[in-house]
């Protein structure tokens, strides 16, 4: 599961943060395998900005599921700071914690011009990648620092992506590789195909393995489902217009708020998702793993009612077993 903690209308930062941990939990319980949070900045609903302290936090209320970054966006952050915090987190929790890496701000440029005090970092990102890798391995940085906590704690690193970079980057250090279908399902499957086909067998992965993410939205009935999940459209088409928000209550007339060509745009974005009722949403999930083959698929989803999203989730985890087991 990928979870930004977000913030509904007439909510707060407090309760979208409890809410994560209570879902972390669930999450648990429901047998899923890893549950990553993602850095996001000056976004009113999304509270995971602080990304490695929510993972501790979720970390430490749960206790056996993975979690981790999905991602920390690196070019915001020194190598060396990444190391300290994600080594710290697996010194607490060892061998739970994944470091999913992206190289975009998770912002406008406005607050990653506030974040960033050089504007050239994403020039770097190849780099600092392998720098921050160094850190948390058990050889010594050649540059004569250590990441203490963090070396030799051989935190797993993946690599994030929604276009060609990531999945070329991924292919050449030969490190799993993570795709944002949720939001960017456009290149998804050339990304996949260049990732696979350039891959280089390295000390961390010998073959590729790719993991893909779906929006999820589930309920008892599939109206239902489309009308809940109308919160996350109306919220988006909001971000997309320039006029970010706190995660919308669900609306029956999303035509009648969002200009046509809005909503086209967001329904392209959406496009790598299940919607509907436990039928429905295992008829479309199958859909996503038979045409692009992922070793791991990832689900997310914004629900405005905290109890609803967790039933979602649910009825998502058991169309999720019943496939694992075909």
């Amino acid at each position: 599961m990928l979870d930004l903690a977000p913030v509904s209308e007439n909510s707060n930062v407090s309760d979208a943060l409890n809410n994560t941990l209570d879902l972390a939990i669930y999450a648990e319980e429901c047998g899923y395998h890893r549950y990553w949070l993602a850095e996001h900045h000056n976004m009113p609903g999304i509270a995971s900005a602080a990304t490695s302290v929510v993972i501790s936090r979720v970390a430490s209320k749960t206790n056996r599921i993975r979690v981790g970054a999905g991602g920390v966006m690196l070019p915001n952050h020194s190598p060396l700071v990444i190391a300290e915090q994600f080594g710290t987190l697996e010194s607490f929790f060892p061998n739970r914690i994944d470091l999913g890496l992206g190289r975009a701000p998770g912002s406008d440029q406005l607050t990653a011009r506030a974040l960033r005090k050089k504007s050239d970092n994403n020039q770097h990102f190849p780099s600092d990648v392998l720098e921050l890798i160094s850190y948390l391995s058990d050889t010594p940085n050649n540059n004569g620092v250590t990441a203490i906590p963090g070396s030799g704690t051989k935190v797993p690193v993946w690599i994030l992506g929604s276009s060609l970079y990531g999945a070329e980057l991924a292919a050449h250090f030969g490190l799993p590789y993570a795709f944002a279908s949720h939001f960017a399902p456009a290149l998804l499957e050339k990304a996949l195909h260049v990732y696979r086909s350039t891959f280089n067998p390295s000390k961390w992965a010998s073959k590729p393995y790719v993991m893909i993410c779906a929006g999820v939205c589930a309920a008892e009935h599939t109206d239902e489902a489309l009308f809940l999940r109308s919160s996350q459209v109306i919220s988006f088409a909001n971000l997309i217009t320039g006029k970010p928000s706190k995660l919308a209550p669900p609306d029956r007339n999303i035509k009648n708020l969002i200009p046509p060509v809005v909503l086209a745009q967001v329904e392209q974005t959406f496009s790598c998702s299940a919607v509907g009722d436990a039928e429905t949403i295992e008829k479309q999930i199958k859909g996503i793993l038979t045409r692009y083959q992922p070793d791991e698929l990832m689900i997310t989803g914004a629900v405005y009612d905290h109890d609803l999203r967790k039933r979602s989730f649910g009825i998502a985890s058991k169309v999720l077993s019943a496939l694992k087991t075909i």
